[in-house]
């Protein structure tokens, strides 16, 4: 803001400030809900956690419509509190993690947000003991709607429930479990340190180097981010295999048939359609292959190394400052929906988005709904890259979504993970789209057209190529013991081959680049989601594309259904049949259209 005469100087600065989006901060005091500090807001949790269980406990079995309504409403209490505090401190420590004092903050929450669940174990345990006849009454019951779906989700868990003391065992010993081998994986690799240009620089500096025009300046930071997992890769592996035997050990005391099958629970979905979903994306790998192919030409080299994989294909890399992507994103998403453009307009302009790139920044974008009582933010670390406007569209889509969904309470506004990327991928397909209606350079085009068809790749085809490397690991290490820092190696490289095709060399340095993935150590499983998602969404945009603006109000149900039913009943508001093996058939021909029209515009562009 300025007092005096804008002077030249004065000029550069705004310009600096916009293309950096400096100025971009979010205002995080409105979670505490006007309590001083986040720990009131537990300690009014607790107490009101303390009386749920002296009250509660025990009668749950003898609750008719009205009780189960009065404990679940003080639950939704205890929830929105807990919450509110959590997402306080883990929004201060995502944009500064290497402050100390948020660290231990964030570790004080986990502890207390964990002894508070403890108090509450015994609703599941009640709750699955309720006779089948009794539940479905109950659950059908009007008095209960706002909380239905997720009552009749936890009764899906009751096959996999333990004793009382068991499941306070092992909530009690879980912050020392396997959660703290992951804060190790994490200390270990947000340690790592790449010599770059007689500097060290972090593992993910390093990492943006892949996409470099230059071919030596690719070759070279892959070989030092190689050098760099060196020396503590045999602990990381230690750690990889310590965490599956506590994921195999876990799923034979609950008696869960695979090591994905919890995931699928918890995600809503069979066993059986997860793997029709992985054999579908698998026998259409000749889709990365033939653009592989078509990458190494445009490049003018003979075979891709990995190293090549994220090269960037633009002749130019024009940065584009956070007023012209702000207006960008607000008016595609204005194309499709005025409502949705003015909760949009509010993320840009009432203090719920963080986007400029600072030191000790965590990573990447990310949308934190908070609670259905607030409103949700969304992260970023903005460089000005075209890419960054789809980030924002991204992660903006996931916002709308949330913010939609807010009417459906605390127990029903989040999806499953199988549905959570639908918004995104919507929102950033419609801004991609604007995105191209704006350009005229053939070069331009085919530089956004192959961004486009990369995103889809990276999505589909590489999630699901980890939920292979993820499947051999999990089975080698209950059918044979431990692997070796050689074994993981050797998978990782099988199963990067089969998807990257013979267009692209596996390199002996990238043996060892499974290590500094977190999801597998976090969220075993997870990485399929991605690809279901991907696939579900590109299939509702196509419905958009045929049916225009009458598909708009099936839309945006569908959002403000949040996860208040099944995917199957949800996918249903946009006439997608999930339960449909075929279905995945139809998203992967949508990317196998984004490759010819990359193609094409290769050609147009004179890149052939």
């Amino acid at each position: 803001m300025h007092n005096g005469p804008v002077t030249d100087t004065d000029t550069d600065t705004d310009t600096d400030t916009d293309i950096t989006a400096a100025d971009i901060a979010w205002d995080l005091e409105g979670l505490l809900d006007g309590a001083s500090d986040p720990d009131s807001l537990l300690d009014e949790a607790e107490e009101l956690a303390v009386h749920v269980e002296s009250e509660f406990k025990g009668s749950i079995a003898a609750l008719g419509a009205d009780g189960l309504a009065d404990l679940f409403q003080r639950l939704a209490r205890v929830s929105e509190l807990s919450s509110r505090a959590g997402h306080y401190v883990m929004l201060q420590f995502s944009i500064d993690t290497q402050d100390p004092a948020l660290g231990a903050a964030m570790a004080q929450m986990q502890q207390r947000s964990t002894d508070i669940s403890g108090r509450l174990i015994f609703v599941d345990l009640e709750w699955a003991k309720v006779s089948d006849e009794r539940a479905e009454r109950l659950i059908s019951d009007p008095e209960l709607a706002f909380v239905a779906h997720h009552l009749a989700n936890m009764r899906k868990m009751r096959p996999h429930l333990l004793s009382e003391d068991a499941e306070q065992v092992l909530n009690a010993t879980s912050v020392t479990g396997a959660p703290a081998w992951v804060r190790l994986f994490e200390e270990l690799t947000s340690s790592i340190e790449v010599d770059w240009n007689d500097d060290k620089v972090p593992l993910d500096a390093a990492l943006s180097n892949l996409q470099h025009p230059d071919r030596q300046v690719r070759q070279s930071a892959a070989q030092a981010v190689s050098v760099a997992l060196e020396p503590g890769l045999r602990t990381r592996a230690y750690v990889y295999n310590t965490l599956l035997l506590d994921k195999s050990v876990d799923d034979k005391l609950r008696g869960f048939d695979t090591w994905v099958s919890s995931r699928n629970l918890s995600n809503e979905a069979s066993d059986e359609s997860v793997q029709a979903l992985v054999e579908a994306v698998v026998a259409r790998y000749d889709i990365p292959h033939r653009w592989y192919a078509l990458k190494a030409q445009v490049l003018g080299l003979e075979r891709l190394a990995d190293f090549d994989r994220a090269a960037s294909v633009a002749d130019s890399d024009e940065t584009i400052g956070w007023s012209e992507a702000s207006q960008i994103v607000t008016d595609a998403y204005g194309s499709f929906s005025n409502e949705l453009a003015s909760v949009v307009g509010r993320f840009l302009s009432e203090g719920w988005i963080d986007a400029p790139a600072r030191p000790g920044k965590r990573g990447g974008a990310f949308c934190a709904y908070t609670v259905p009582s607030h409103h949700p933010y969304v992260m970023l670390n903005w460089t000005g890259r075209t890419r960054d406007v789809l980030t924002l569209a991204h992660e903006l889509g996931h916002g709308v979504h949330a913010y939609l969904a807010r009417e459906q309470g605390i127990f029903h506004q989040s999806t499953p993970l199988t549905l959570a990327e639908t918004a995104s991928v919507f929102g950033e397909t419609v801004t991609n789209n604007r995105l191209l209606s704006m350009i005229e350079d053939p070069n331009e085009r085919f530089s956004l057209l192959a961004s486009s068809l990369e995103d889809s790749i990276a999505t589909v085809f590489r999630q699901v190529a980890m939920n292979r490397f993820e499947d051999r690991c999990h089975t080698i290490r209950r059918d044979e013991g431990e692997l070796s820092v050689e074994r993981f190696g050797d998978v990782w490289a099988e199963t990067q081959t089969a998807v990257l095709g013979d267009a692209v060399e596996v390199t002996d340095g990238y043996r060892s680049w499974w290590s500094y993935i977190p999801h597998f150590m976090g969220t075993p499983g997870y990485v399929y989601a991605y690809a279901y998602g991907q696939l579900l969404a590109l299939s509702v945009y196509a419905r958009y594309a045929e049916e225009g603006d009458s598909f708009v109000p099936a839309y945006l149900d569908l959002l403000r259904a949040g996860g208040s039913r099944s995917p199957e009943e949800l996918g249903k508001i946009v006439q997608c049949e999930l339960s449909d093996p075929g279905f995945w058939d139809a998203g992967l021909s949508i990317v196998e259209g984004q490759l010819v029209a990359a193609t094409e515009a290769a050609r147009a562009a004179g890149r052939l």
